[in-house]
């Protein structure tokens, strides 16, 4: 099984084969995450996205990563917040598995992610943080790669949480 790491820090500075975009449906860029990786990339991120169509919730497409250390950019749209009854734990899940199976089809052995929906789609924390270890974890175990998964926290509280929620669920 890979490893898995909890880093607070600016997932655009990641030296790793693929980061991952909390992206909108339009994979246009936007702000928080999404604004920072477009930035860092360059013009050629947004010129490449402009060529996807978009994404639907819950899925994901993948880039290069132009003018970041990462190789790619794999773009994954959240879930809004709706309460919890809106399908929302099932599209987040499928937001983790869409981009590591899109990690795996291009031979990434390192992945960084975000606190994908955590931001400005209103996740809670704590549920989103249950939902991406546990989904993670599972796809580490069903295949052999990537060898390393990287949760980049840059809000405290995101860290916080996915460090003690991994802790109470022990390492793998």
């Amino acid at each position: 099984m890979g490893r898995i790491e909890i880093v607070q820090g600016d997932i655009t500075k990641q030296a790793v084969d693929a980061i991952v975009n909390a992206a909108n449906s339009s994979l246009l860029g936007g702000g928080g995450v999404d604004g920072a990786i477009h930035r860092a990339a360059g013009p050629g991120l947004l010129e490449e996205c402009r060529t996807l169509g978009g994404c639907p919730a819950g899925s994901a497409k993948i880039t290069a990563g132009y003018r970041l250390p990462a190789k790619f950019v794999i773009h994954t749209v959240g879930p809004v917040w709706h309460g919890g009854r809106a399908g929302e734990a099932e599209l987040l899940a499928s937001c983790y598995r869409s981009s590591l199976e899109l990690a795996k089809k291009h031979g990434c052995g390192s992945v960084a992610f975000p606190a994908i929906s955590c931001g400005a789609y209103g996740y809670p924390v704590a549920e989103a943080a249950r939902i991406s270890i546990t989904t993670v974890r599972e796809c580490l175990a069903a295949h052999s790669k990537p060898l390393l998964v990287r949760w980049m926290m840059f809000d405290p509280a995101a860290y916080k949480a996915w460090i003690e929620l991994y802790a109470q669920q022990g390492e793998t």
